[in-house]
């Protein structure tokens, strides 16, 4: 049995995540953290009825009852770093599904993450088919580098673009062979043609009654190739996270993207 801790438990995305892990024969929930509904049953609060988990307001109040073996981590990009080291500096595995860790907080974290035998994944997205776009993509891009990337996304999300986003200009842009020809377009309205990341146009869209979808569009000489995913229910997450709390067992290492335990 594998003991998961969901820190956000009360969130979108953590009370999925605690659903679905109810659901689960290999899987257990001994804890969950919230400031927000701190105090309360974590069953009342996703809607599965009492189970006697009482939710509480941090890390170190959570450790103190129950040490897991592995943390979930749905919560802000403000406090994941911090979040982050506190897990692995106690040697507890780590699945972190917030976005907003750069670069160089990713290389720290690995560092902690080997000296304190402790295992993590940073996953900008959980769904199988969105792996799978970004894998196609960068395949894709050796032959077609003009790309550009649209992302839709809910109006509450934090950020923009997305890392899903991020993740797939960062795959294209280590594929690609050739550059991509030159934009000579001219905004007449700042902002109007994208960001760049790594070479790469996106554009983020936030509306209210989307979930997570995103359009990779590929150029060519009278042709185009466009791929799309979109995930239309936060459950479309969950086959990856179960699989991810399973993976980070026995995966050594600190690694950025889900395709990390689809090899």
């Amino acid at each position: 049995m594998i003991h998961v801790l969901i820190n956000g438990a009360s969130g979108r995305m953590g009370s999925e995540v605690v659903r679905s892990i109810l659901g689960e024969d290999d899987l257990d929930v001994c804890g969950a953290v919230d400031p927000g509904t701190a105090g309360h049953d974590l069953g009342e609060i996703v809607g599965t009825g009492a189970n006697g988990i009482t939710i509480v307001s941090s890390l170190q109040e959570a450790f103190a009852v129950n040490k897991p073996d592995v943390v979930v981590d749905f919560t802000s990009p403000k406090v994941i770093f911090d979040n982050a080291k506190f897990v692995l500096e106690n040697g507890v595995n780590i699945i972190i599904g917030t976005t907003g860790l750069t670069a160089e907080q990713r290389d720290i974290l690995s560092d902690i993450a080997d000296r304190h035998h402790a295992n993590g994944l940073v996953a900008p997205n959980f769904s199988l088919g969105a792996v799978l776009l970004m894998k196609l993509s960068a395949e894709v891009a050796k032959y077609m580098p003009n790309v550009e990337i649209i992302e839709l996304h809910h109006n509450k999300k934090y950020d923009a673009p997305s890392g899903t986003a991020k993740l797939t200009a960062e795959k294209i842009a280590d594929a690609r062979v050739e550059e991509p020809e030159e934009d000579l377009t001219k905004e007449s309205l700042p902002g109007a043609r994208g960001g760049k990341y790594k070479g790469v146009t996106i554009h983020s869209v936030r509306l209210p009654g989307y979930v997570a979808h995103q359009e990779v569009l590929f150029g060519g000489y009278g042709e185009l190739l466009t791929l799309r995913h979109d995930s239309l229910d936060r459950k479309s997450f969950m086959p990856g996270v179960m699989m991810a709390c399973r993976k980070v067992m026995t995966t050594d290492g600190f690694v950025y993207g889900l395709e990390n335990y689809l090899e």
